[in-house]
């Protein structure tokens, strides 16, 4: 192909070639459809005609060495139902016009890496693969409803404003990933709503200016990798893992606006949870205001040991309120939450959960979240013995006035310790839960020390002691005694002026005994309550 001269176009261009340069030069729409919805489906397999034809030398060359706009107007590729034959190469290019490219179909990959646009929009194309590692734009990138057959690479990319990909189907490259980019920086949104992906989203070390959205879409692993890898992912407002509103167009379609549908419904939508088919990783990843889950739906593989890994996350709030997992685990061990909005039936069962060192402040079900329920959550994520859980979950109900309820929490703590014990250190354990709950329930001790004290009373009002020394003993009395008996330390001056004999003897030591298993049990109990106040 020949150079261009000064304005004018190269001789060897097609008829629609020609006609694209020059809408180039006014910044014009250059549409090449045929007005039918089947005959110019990108995705459709049908051949397009000559006509609809342009050579990826020529998009290059307008776009890296073009001619000069009118006078009077500003230069822009602006091409619709366009076939592009061979590979459209621009990697190291900077491309000073506007590109937007509705409904077209490539024939090769589009090669972009280290590139520099101002804003590029690829909007409904098929495209085999996107090559974009390093990539800058100046403003948005827009791939919205487009199908990449063999992967997305934006590796270390630089979005100036928005990068949205909402509805863009991806299947997975060689290695078995379908988006990568690890690095890749946002200013703005990331909105990816809607998405099917057939291997794995990569977002490793990527930074989004404002929130990244995942709303609606489908995530599924491939060759065994995760369905959405992102360690490290800082996030300075929200990342949305939640249902988004789809509604049924003519033929039972799923339709959506052009750039899917948010949180709010519209008439006659219905909901679609976001469901990732594999593990998830967002291990040390920082989020400004939330991360939220709401009806997300996992699917993981308990053979392959899949996790909804968030380890060491940092949010001011946690929304985990999707369906219950059926297999495999997730993980909030070192995570920070301030707020965690749960439902009870969100969390999976025994041996799905591990939340060693999770720290929260706030505790807002989303629903009947009932203590027992509670407990059976801490429960479920310490298969062997742990302390912290209990107490993290004692500090915030107190926190938030439930006293009795952080009382509770403490002696369900104390009753699974017990069971790590020996012999001897259980059997002690069974006593303290059985006489006063381990201190955390004074008015059983109390009432144990009534009925003991009364039994004491009657008995010992049948009896009439020897005194130890004549003419020095006070007046018997029963009730009295038996109370001296009972209360450890001090003395109401009728013990030791006595002598018993037989069986009540042995009467007098069993209420001494149990007077000091009260004393001392209460005792443990509000040191251990005085300390954690």
């Amino acid at each position: 192909m020949t150079e261009p001269r000064d304005d004018n176009a190269p001789d060897d261009l097609t008829g629609t070639e020609r006609a694209m340069w020059q809408a180039f030069r006014i910044g014009a729409i250059c549409d090449l459809r045929q007005g039918s919805p089947l005959l110019d489906d990108p995705f459709s397999g049908r051949e397009w005609p000559a006509a609809r034809t342009v050579r990826a030398d020529v998009v290059a060359l307008l776009l890296l060495d073009g001619p000069p706009a009118r006078s009077g107007r500003v230069s822009a590729l602006k091409l619709r139902g366009a076939r592009i034959t061979g590979t459209l190469n621009l990697a190291g290019g900077t491309i000073a016009p506007y590109v937007e490219l509705h409904g077209c179909r490539f024939d090769h990959e589009v090669v972009l890496p280290e590139s520099h646009f101002r804003t590029l929009r690829m909007v409904e194309c098929a495209i085999p693969r996107i090559e974009a590692a390093r990539l800058h734009t100046q403003g948005d990138l827009h791939l919205p409803r487009c199908r990449v057959e063999r992967g997305i690479r934006l590796t270390d990319a630089q979005i100036g404003t928005d990068l949205l990909i909402n509805q863009i189907r991806v299947w997975p490259d060689r290695r078995g990933r379908a988006i990568t980019a690890d690095g890749l920086s946002v200013a703005q949104d990331l909105q990816a709503e809607l998405i099917e992906t057939h291997g794995e989203f990569s977002l490793r070390g990527a930074k989004v200016g404002v929130s990244l959205s995942l709303r609606g879409s489908r995530l599924r692993g491939a060759r065994e990798r995760r369905a959405l890898n992102a360690p490290q992912l800082t996030v300075e407002r929200s990342l949305y893992l939640n249902a988004a509103w789809v509604y049924e167009a003519s033929g039972n379609a799923t339709s959506t606006p052009p750039f899917g549908v948010g949180g709010n419904p519209v008439q006659g939508a219905r909901r679609q949870p976001v469901e990732c088919h594999g593990g998830v990783r967002l291990d040390d990843g920082r989020f400004g205001d939330s991360v939220d889950l709401h009806y997300a739906r996992f699917v993981l593989s308990g053979a392959r040991r899949e996790e909804v890994s968030l380890r060491r996350i940092v949010t001011p709030e946690l929304r985990f309120n999707g369906e219950r997992p059926e297999e495999g685990r997730v993980v909030l061990n070192g995570a920070k939450v301030v707020t965690l909005i749960d439902l009870s039936t969100a969390w999976p069962g025994p041996g799905g959960l591990a939340i060693n060192g999770f720290a929260y402040e706030n505790l807002v079900p989303y629903g009947h979240f009932p203590l027992a329920r509670r407990l059976e959550w801490v429960a479920s994520a310490t298969p062997e013995y742990a302390p912290e859980p209990y107490e993290r979950l004692a500090t915030v109900l107190r926190n938030s006035g439930e006293d009795a309820e952080a009382r509770e929490v403490l002696l369900a703590k104390q009753r699974r310790r017990r069971e790590t014990l020996p012999v001897a250190g259980k059997f002690w354990g069974y006593l303290q839960d059985w006489t006063v709950a381990y201190g955390y329930r004074p008015g059983r001790a109390a009432l144990w020390m009534a009925v003991l004290w009364l039994a004491g009373a009657l008995a010992f009002s049948r009896y009439d002691p020897v005194p130890l020394k004549a003419g020095e003993a006070p007046v018997w009395n029963a009730p009295l005694y038996a109370l001296d008996l009972l209360l450890p330390v001090i003395n109401l001056g009728q013990d030791g002026y006595w002598r018993l004999a037989g069986l009540w003897q042995w009467a007098a030591a069993a209420l001494i005994l149990m007077g000091w298993i009260l004393a001392t049990t209460v005792a443990a109990g509000a040191s251990r309550m005085l300390r954690r106040g």
